[in-house]
């Protein structure tokens, strides 16, 4: 599977994952929300900012994923900030994951920039992670409607 995967432009993220500076990236969500239980070591992410284009920056591969089980306030904080050198969240970040029942933590490696230009065509029904079989399905040109994936 490929993921097109939302970084945050006003927190450098994808600058920081560029640089080597960030491995890790994070979603949570009281329920089991993409990419929960959906990415998967060795798959590809591609990368876009929100800034408001739909351009595809950067890609990197998956070399570890941790799905935590139902976590107390707490329990998120403190997985949080024992990989706070890894996640490299602000102080506004922190406070959007911190308490959220299930976290999905991505280690990624071989992240690189793009050299040729990708666009994808963004949907009403697209979230800020998106699971396809095939990147090439999502991008502008592409004659297929996205589907999103429902968790079980």
């Amino acid at each position: 599977m490929d993921h097109l995967v939302y970084c945050d432009k006003k927190a450098s993220v994808l600058n920081k994952l560029l640089s080597g500076e960030k491995t890790k990236i994070i979603r949570g969500a009281s329920g089991r929300k993409l990419p929960y239980g959906r990415v998967f070591q060795g798959e590809k992410l591609y990368f876009v900012e929100t800034d408001g284009t739909s351009i595809i920056r950067a890609t990197a591969i998956v070399k570890s994923v941790f799905n935590s089980e139902v976590l107390s306030f707490d329990e998120s904080k403190q997985i949080i900030y024992s990989m706070q050198n890894e996640l490299k969240l602000t102080g506004e970040q922190q406070k959007r994951w911190i308490g959220k029942k299930r976290l999905c933590i991505i280690e990624v490696e071989n992240v690189q920039p793009i050299d040729h230009e990708m666009i994808y065509d963004r949907q009403d029904n697209m979230d800020d992670w998106i699971t396809v079989s095939n990147i090439h399905d999502i991008l502008v040109g592409s004659s297929k409607v996205y589907q999103s994936i429902r968790i079980k």
